[in-house]
Order: structure tokens, then sequence, then C-alpha cells
């Protein structure tokens, strides 16, 4: 006894040395020692004692913590009994404790979920042990307000643990084929059987509490309706469906309430109820009950039929309108948000025609404007807000046209109100925002665009008014702007705030002009964007020609903006030459058509990168601009091409002079962002792939068989190659530079690379390189292969010139390019492999950008160039040549070295990992069957953890995979039962013995797989089914043995079916892997999913079954 009560008291102390102590060696050596008691077999009575006898909370908070893990625990999990105890015991310990100290009273209500969570399906004497939670907490409820909080917490807390996914990490562990399974079968079960009586109890108290007059000034009192509130949030936000939607983008989905629910929201006094306590209760908790009618308000409309739906709209809308009357509490930051939320849901979820029919619409769309036009005027107040307001108007305006309901919607009155508070807001912002040195809004690029999207639809409703407004402002800044230029005594705060003015109006004269929808617009529209078109190209005259003295990176980050909706809407063959906007710019600004304009687009793009050749964000969305209006329909291959100029008008830039002056003079003299600066990364370089793949395709429109043409296009990268290997022909050069060189080199290669898509330009580029400068690469690789900003660029160049993307390497039959291309491959790879595996053990958190990154490319590139069909692999070994074998042992070697967590954890090197593995499993095949036990085990066990990843490519390769080694294994197996064993390549005969040693990883992947059909939501099925069949005839006396637990774990009257589901799966399937068979199992095992899904819809067994696959 006495060791006992030591032990505490030494345990006791520990927990005050980790909590209070600031010495971080003492808090360390604290945390190992208790780390080491929670492992310790005597961990659980000694929790018991803690709780029992501990003086401190913090032991408390241990004691809590370590029961926790323990019932959490996978490898010998705790029997039944002794959990039930435990529930049993924290029941009464927080009953006879109603004031413990908060954190430890929420560590144990916590632990009091995961016990209930992990056990929703476990039974003693038929009875599901864990699922009475509200008769647990009916004690607490009618006793002391402490008792009430710790009740209603429990059941707010067991709501939110059983939705919570990743608040459950143990499932994780203790179903590791099938976590999200499980878990949707318990909050299914939870949200049947319980979770409605726990909403409706909520409700009830909620009614309870607002009925009596409660003290909300005693902290008690207002804890109690505080978690009531919690506790009726997490009901309505429980995820009834399994969809475990993205929280950020919430606003766009609808709360799919069960039809059993129907009374509830039928009955108007629940929404009533909420509406009420908003206006009862302080501005601390009436967030909550904001939140509440978000949630309520986007029931889905299916719930009800038309009249219902009528009627609970009209509901919604006077409650609204009662708290716009009302708006004292919204001064309150989180109150207004919430309510902007409620707001933007009432058009989320509900038609305009619907909104109109309601009785009080007229006198609740003016509040509505009226609260918008007010926020907006308040810029300053709660900015992360505005979004939810304008996603209300924007969806109102873009209604419009589509409302059919005779009443009037009013929005041509009150949509220009809008649109003239956000503009004149944001203007008026300027002077004081630079004033009193506040933070820019315009600093926060994605904020500023997201904005400007929702604005685009909004200021296109009643665009009159829009443009009208637009022209007024810009006309008074661009006045005020020149005249301050022209000024001696101007001040710079005067010129700065007309320039942040301006900046505004090109911005959102540009998402006006994206708005333009070309069913909806007329000529009278189309003028009026030339208004303002007109007036921006001004603008930019006039600021150009101030770059050399001074410039302004916010106003030119607008106008690039800006050319970029304007290009998007009106270069290209979607607009017709004879549009009114050409013809404005044409009195105005003497742009006669589309070619002038385009070279207005060059002018721009060549002065930008002029002047703002040092400003990363200016170069870089200059070149993508260039780099979108070089795309042409030839070149489909870009995922920007909807939005890409026509072949036309890609041929009309070509002709200018300004292009034909880039592509002539494509050096750091004309672009200064293409000089050597010492004082840049060498990662800030990445623009010049851009600026060289646009470059790369305007060449290509002339350039035909032109070598002399394409020679000359080439000189400034032949000069810097040869700068390069004059550098490396001596013992002594500067490395700083040298590495520049080459970076700059390489990423404009790249960009070319990238470009030439077609086989006669390509092979210029090829010939280019090889043999002549293919040393300098790999000599840079043996240099440098521990610094990642030179390998990672020259690697990813070797990958893009081995793609053999649209066909573009196909050599001559007596050309042997293709083998001479893949021995420089397997040359970098094999040099690059083996000297970043003597960089030994590499921290955790820089291991990707060191050495993972650079294999993951290797892997591509190994992948792109085995199946390239450019080059025929046999030749290897007969001529006795050890590239192919260096390459895949160097594959091997790599991947060795890499944990399985990790293949999973990095999706790029997931996707070059399975990607590749793919194409060797089916090429080359007897080269993985030659490989030691150790390595097959390594590869099936990744494909065994790839076939439940996230990702369906990754998935989907593991199945390819799995497939062909499947197929290969049948193969060999039904050739040495035909007698022709002699005929057998020893590596064959060892790969088929690895096999037979190990046959519990094969029926792992059969299992799992069956699992993932029958009990998950397979997005992937054709692909999974293909490896099946194989994997069953391989096993198919486990498969005998799996089919009959999944039959008997099945209610006995559903037995049969399930039985008779199996029956038909392999009716018709012959013991072969024939197309046809596979077919054949193909369309059977759709069958057999869709019947048994239905079998177990109503099963609740379902957990069971799953329990005995894992």
């Amino acid at each position: 006894m006495a060791d006992h009560v030591q032990s505490l008291a030494q345990l006791e102390i520990l927990c005050k040395q980790l909590y209070e102590s600031t010495d971080t060696t003492t808090r360390l050596q604290a945390e190992k020692a208790l780390v080491e008691f929670t492992n310790s077999p005597d961990c659980l009575s000694k929790c018991q004692l803690l709780l029992e006898r501990g003086s401190s909370s913090y032991s408390q908070l241990l004691a809590a913590t370590c029961l926790s893990k323990l019932v959490s625990r996978t490898s010998s999990p705790l029997p039944l009994e002794q959990r039930i105890d435990i529930r049993n015991y924290v029941l009464n310990y927080l009953a006879t404790r109603p004031k413990l100290v908060a954190f430890v009273t929420q560590a144990l209500i916590q632990l009091y979920a995961r016990i209930t969570k992990l056990g929703w399906f476990d039974c003693q004497k038929e009875d599901y042990v864990f699922r009475n939670v509200i008769a647990d907490v009916t004690r607490f409820l009618q006793d002391s307000v402490e008792h009430c909080i710790v009740g209603v917490t429990i059941l707010s807390q067991l709501t939110n643990e059983i939705n919570q996914v990743s608040s459950s990490a143990l499932l994780s562990n203790a179903d590791t084929t099938h976590p999200l399974t499980k878990h949707r079968k318990i909050a299914s079960s939870f949200r049947d059987s319980s979770l409605f009586d726990i909403f409706t109890l909520s409700c009830n108290l909620l009614k309870q509490a607002s009925g009596k007059n409660l003290n909300l000034n005693d902290e008690s009192e207002h804890g109690l309706l505080m978690q009531l509130l919690k506790l009726a949030h997490n009901c309505l936000n429980f995820d009834f469906i399994g969809t475990s939607t993205d929280e950020s983008s919430d606003d766009l989905c609808t709360v799919q309430i069960p039809t059993s629910w129907r009374s509830a929201f039928l009955d108007s006094s629940t929404l009533q109820l909420f509406f009420d306590l908003y206006h009862s209760i302080p501005p601390s908790l009436s967030p909550l009950v904001l939140s509440c009618l978000v949630q309520i308000a986007s029931v889905r409309r299916s719930l009800f039929n038309n009249a219902e739906r009528a009627k609970f709209l009209s509901l919604l809308v006077d409650g609204v309108k009662r708290i716009l009357e009302n708006p004292q509490s919204l001064s309150d930051p989180n109150n207004y948000h919430e309510f902007c939320r409620l707001l933007a849901r009432l058009k989320s979820n509900y038609q305009l025609g619907e909104l109109v029919k309601v009785e009080n619409y007229p006198e609740v769309i003016r509040l509505i404007a009226n609260f918008t036009v007010t926020s907006l005027q308040h810029w300053e107040f709660a900015p992360n807000s505005v979004h939810y307001l304008l996603s209300l108007w924007q969806r109102l305006a873009a209604s419009v046209p589509y409302v059919k309901a005779t009443e009037p919607h009013l929005l041509e009155t009150y949509t220009p109100e809008v649109t003239k508070a956000y503009v004149t807001s944001r203007l008026e912002s300027v002077h004081i925002i630079l004033r009193d040195g506040l933070e820019d809004p315009l600093d926060d690029t994605g904020l500023v665009q997201q904005q400007l999207d929702q604005l685009s639809t909004i200021g296109r409703c009643e665009y009159e008014k829009t443009c009208a407004l637009l022209v007024q402002l810009f006309d008074q800044s661009a006045q005020s702007y020149q005249e301050l230029l022209q000024s001696t005594n101007s001040s710079a705060i005067d010129i700065a705030v007309q320039e942040g003015r301006l900046t505004w109006l090109v911005y959102i004269i540009g998402a006006v002009i994206g708005g333009r929808v070309s069913f909806a617009s007329t000529d009278e529209q189309d003028a009026m964007d030339g208004e303002l078109v007109c007036r921006v190209l001004q603008l930019m005259n006039l600021t150009d020609s101030r770059l050399a003295q001074a410039g302004n990176e916010k106003l030119e980050l607008a106008m690039l903006s800006f050319f970029e909706q304007f290009r998007k809407i009106y270069i290209g063959d979607q607009v017709q030459k004879s549009s009114k906007l050409y013809r404005r710019l044409s009195e105005v600004l003497g742009l006669n058509d589309e070619t002038m304009v385009l070279s207005v687009f060059i002018g721009k793009i060549i002065t930008n990168l002029k002047y703002w050749g040092q400003c990363e964000p200016i170069t870089s969305k200059t070149l993508q601009l260039l780099n979108d209006l070089s795309i042409g329909y030839p070149f489909l291959s870009s995922p920007t091409w909807r939005f890409s100029c026509t072949y036309s008008s890609v041929r009309k830039l070509v002709k200018l002079s300004a292009v034909q002056f880039m592509l002539n003079n494509h050096t750091s003299e004309h672009f200064s962002f293409l000089g050597v600066n010492n004082q840049s990364n060498l990662s800030d370089m990445r623009c010049r792939t851009t600026f060289y793949t646009a470059l790369g395709r305007l060449l290509m429109v002339d350039l035909g068989e032109d070598e002399d043409q394409f020679e000359q296009f080439m000189l400034p990268l032949t000069a810097a190659f040869e700068a390069v290997a004059q550098m490396f022909s001596t013992n002594t050069f500067n490395e700083q530079e040298a590495k520049r060189t080459l970076v700059g080199l390489v990423r404009d290669l790249r960009g070319i690379a990238f470009a030439f898509n077609a086989k006669t330009s390509f092979m210029m580029l090829f010939d280019w390189i090889y043999p002549s400068y293919m040393p300098i690469l790999q000599r840079a690789i043996e240099l440098w292969y521990h610094v990642p900003a030179c390998t990672t660029p020259v690697l990813k160049l070797m990958a893009e010139l081995v793609h053999n993307r649209s066909q573009r390497l196909q050599f001559d039959v007596s050309s042997p390019n293709g083998i001479l291309l893949f021995r420089e491959t397997s040359k970098m790879m094999t040099t690059y492999g083996n000297r970043i595996l003597t960089l030994g053990e590499v921290p955790k958190d820089q291991v990707y950008a060191l050495k993972l990154k650079g294999v993951s490319i290797c892997f591509s590139m190994l992948k792109a160039v085995l199946s390239g069909n450019y080059v025929n692999f046999g030749v290897f070994r007969l001529y006795g040549d050890d590239a192919l074998d260096n390459a895949l042992q160097t594959f091997i070697k790599l991947l060795l070295s890499v944990p399985h967590s990790d293949l999973l954890d990095y999706p790029k090197l997931s996707q070059s990992y399975y990607s590749l593995l793919e194409v060797l499993t089916q090429d080359h095949m007897t080269f993985i069957a030659s490989l030691e036990p150790h390595v097959i085990m390594y590869i099936l066990s990744s494909i065994s953890e790839g076939l439940t990843a996230l990702d369906t490519m990754v998935c989907t390769g593991c199945c390819s995979s799995l497939d062909h080694i499947v197929t290969y294994l049948f193969k060999q197996l039904s050739r040495s039962t035909k007698k022709r064993a002699a005929a057998m390549g020893q590596e064959s005969d060892r790969f088929l013995h690895i096999m037979q040693q190990h046959p519990e990883m094969i029926q792992q992947m059969l299992s799992t797989v069956l699992n993932i059909i029958i009990f998950e939501d397979c997005r992937n099925q054709w692909s999974m089914s293909r490896p099946l069949l194989g994997l069953i005839l391989l096993n198919e006396k486990y498969f005998a043995d799996l089919r009959s637990s999944i039959v008997n774990s099945q209610p006995p009257e559903k037995q049969q079916a399930m039985h008779l589901c199996f029956e038909n799966l392999m009716e018709g399937i012959e013991r072969n892997l024939l197309t046809k068979n596979r077919d054949r199992f193909t369309q059977n095992l759709s069958v057999f999913r869709r019947e048994v899904n239905d079998s177990m819809k109503n099963s609740t067994y379902g957990v069971n079954s799953n329990e005995m696959m894992s």
C-alpha cells in the first residue's frame, strides 16, 4: 500500500513538472517518464487510484488521458466487462464531482464518448450496452445546474465524437482496411437510433430555459444555455449521409435531414424557438443561435412539399426581417458573421421565384439591401463576412433571367445600390488605409479576386448604371491623377491615393468585362465595355510613359488582371470583330482590328519585362499572359485551352514586329529577368520556363523544317551552354555563377521542350542537345547531387526530353537515337541515385526537398522512357549492354531507401512510383520476378497499402499492377502443370516459390479488394474487378472460406440471399484469364455489388462482417 502511495506522489510530481515547469529539460524528462507509465501493465489500476486520491487536477487529467489511450488500443484490447466498468465509473465520478476543473471534466467526457463510440456495436446478453446514452445522462439533467451542464456536455461531446472521422484516429488503427466504413456504420446507427431524441431533448430544454427567467449573469446558468446551444448545433451539423464535406465549402452544402425528422421542421415552434432565443439572450451566446439557424435554413428542399416549403420559407424570412429591424446585436462581429451566413443561405437553398412570393418580400429585400450597403460602407468591420453578402447578391442577380414568377423581384432597384456601395467604399478606403497605415485589402489577392468574381455577376445586372458609375469615377480619378503628375508641388501621398483608387477601378472594370455572358449580351453593353476598355488603355499609356521614373506595383497587377479578363472575352473567334467594342476602340484609340489590339498586349508584355524584370509577381503574371496568348487550338494539351486565343489569333500574333523582336532578342540585355543575378535565389528562375514555353509555341507557328531559323533562335542558349562547358573544363571556376547559368539554361530548355510537341521541331531540339551538351548535364548531377535547387531543374528537363508527348519521339528505322537517349537517361538516373543514397539519414522535415523530390522525378523519368514506345529494350541484354539493368537496379535501391509510409504521404512520389510500377509489371515482369524475396515482399506490401489509398489514381495504378502480377503468376502455374516445367526460367520458378512461401500476402489483397467492393464507396469498380478474378483463381480455398464467413455473419434470414449473390458472382466463369472471361466476371461483379448492398442496407450485422475481414 505504501508503494502505491509513494508511486502516486511521484506521478503527481511528474504531472506538475510537465504542465508547470519552465525548464525544458525537466519537462522532457517528466514527459518521458509519463509515457513509460502509460505503457506499464499496472497503468489501469493506478489511473483509478489517481482519480480517487489524486490531489491535483493535473493527475486527474493524466488518468483520464491514459484511460482514453487504453480503451482505444488495438493490440490486446480491454475486455467488454472492463470497458463497461470504466464507463460506469466515469459517469459516477462525474455525478459525484460536478465541480471539477473544466479540462478534467472535458477529458473524462471525452473518455466516455470514446468508449461509447468504439463499443457501439458491442452486445452483452443481446443488449447493446453502450447505446443507452440518454438514460445515462437523465440523472444529470434532474439534478443541479452543474450536473445539467455535465449531462448536456456529455451528449454534445458524444454527438461530435461520433460525427468526426478525424477526431477518431483510433479507427484508422482499429480497422486498417476500412476505417471509413466502420465509422459510417456507427454514425448511421447513432443517427437512426439516438440523434433525433437528443435533438428533441435539446429543443425541449431550450424551451424550458427560455420560459424561465434565467439569470444569464450567473456563470452556471450562462454555461448551461451555452452547452444546450452547442448540443443543438452539433445535432444539426451532423454528417447525416456521410458526405464529409470540406468546411471551406460549407456554404454550398445542404443539410440532409432524415425524413423521420420532418415533424420537427413542420412544427413552426422549432424555428420560432431559435429566433426568440436570439432576441432574448446576450450577444456572447447569440452567435450559436444564428449558427443553428444557418443549419435549419439549409435543410434539404425535398424534406417539404411545395406548400410546406413556402410556409417554412415565410417563417424564415419573417425571422430575418425581425433581426434586420432590430440590428443592435449585429454590432458584435461574431453575430454579424453568422447573420451574413444566414442571409447567403436564403438564396443557396431557395429559388428567387419562391422568395418573391413571400408576403413581406419587398420590405425584406429593401432591408437586406440597406444592410448590405451599410456593411460595404463599413469596409473595415468584419471584412471576411462580406463574401457571404456578395454571394447572396451574386446568386440573386444570376437568377434574374430565369425567374418566372409574376411578382416583382425589385433587383433592378437594389442591385445597382449594392454595386455602387462596393465600388465607392473601396475607393474611399484608400485614403484612410494610407493615412493610418492600415493593412491594405489589395495585398490579399485571393480575397480580392473572390470578391471581384462575385461583383462581375452583380455588376452585369442593370449594366448601364454600373458603367455610368465606373466611367464617372474613373474620369474623376484619372483627371486628378494627371493634374497631380503635371503639378510641381503635388505630394507623394496625394499621388498614392489616386493610384490606389485607379487600382481598384481597373480591377473592377476587368471583373465586370469578365462577367459578360455571350448569349445575354447586347451591342449596347459591348459599346459600354468599349468605353471602359478605352479608359484603362489610356491610363496604361500614361503610366507606361512614367516607368523610367516611377511605377506602382499594385496598379500594374490590376492592369494584368484587366488584360486577362479582356483576353478571355474579346480576343479570338468567340467574339465577332464587328462588335461595338472594337468600333469604339477604333474611334478613340485607332485600334482598328484584332491585330492592333494584340500589338497593345505584346507592347505591354515587353514593357513590363523591361521595367519590372526584378519584380517577381509582375514578371510571373506578365509571362502567364504571354503564355495564354501563345496557346492556339493546335496546342490543346494545355489545361487552359478553353480560354486561349484561337490559332488565327496566334498567327496574327507571330506576324507582329514586337513578337519577332522577342523571338530574335531573348537575352538578359533586353529582358533583365533572364540575367544571372547573384542576389536572387535559384528557385526564382521558375518563370523562365513559362517564358520559353510561350516563345517555343510562337516559334513553331512558322518554323516548319527551317533549321537555320531554329539555330538562330537557340544562339543565346548555345552561348550559355558553351559558357558552362568552359567553366567545367577548368579546375577553378565560380561555382555560384556556374549554378545560376546552368539552372537558368535548363529551365529555358524545359520550356522549349514542352512547347515542341511536333516531331519535326522536337527532332531539331534533340539533335541540338545530343550528343553535344548531354555531358554537361551529367556533370552537373555529379557535382551538385546534394543541391536540389540544381538537380531538380536538370532532372525535370531530362524527364521532359524523354516524354513522348504527341508521338514527337519517332526516330527513323536506321536511327539508334532511341537507344542512345535511354542510355543517357539510365546514366543520369544511376549517377543521381547512387550519389543521393550516400547522404545517409536525412531529417524528416528536409527529406522531401533533399531526397524524395529528386527520387520522384527519377521515377517519372523512367516511367516516361519505358512507356514511350521508341526503344526496343530487348536489345540491351542481347548485346550485353547494362543500361537497362543499371536503371532498374537504381530504381530498386532508391525504392528500398524510402519507407512505405513516405510512399503514400507524399502525393507526387505516390503517383510517380505507382505509375512506374504499373509499367514495370506490364512490360518487365521477368525483372520483377528475378528480384530478391524481401524486395518482392516490399513491392507487394506497397501495392497492398496503395489499394486503400484515398487518391483514386494511386488506387487504380495498384489494381493494374496487381492484375499484371496475378496474371503472370497464373500463367506460370498453368505452364508448370502442363509438363513444360523445363521451359520455365529460373526467375519464374523462384517467383512462384516465393509466392507459395508467403500465400498470406496475396490472400490479404484478395480480402482487401473484396472488402472494398462490398463495403466501401468503390469509385473505381472496373479497375478493382480486373485483379479480383485472378486472385480468386489463385486462392480458391481461401476465397471459399472468406465467402462462408461473410454468409455466416449475416442474420439467418439473409444468409440464403448472400449465398446466392456469391453463386451468381461465379456463374459462367471459367478457370482462365482470357479477356472474354474477365469481361463476364466484371459484369457479374457489378450485379453482385448492387445485390449485396441492397441485402445489407437494413442489416445491423454489417460491421460484424467487416470485422471478420479485418
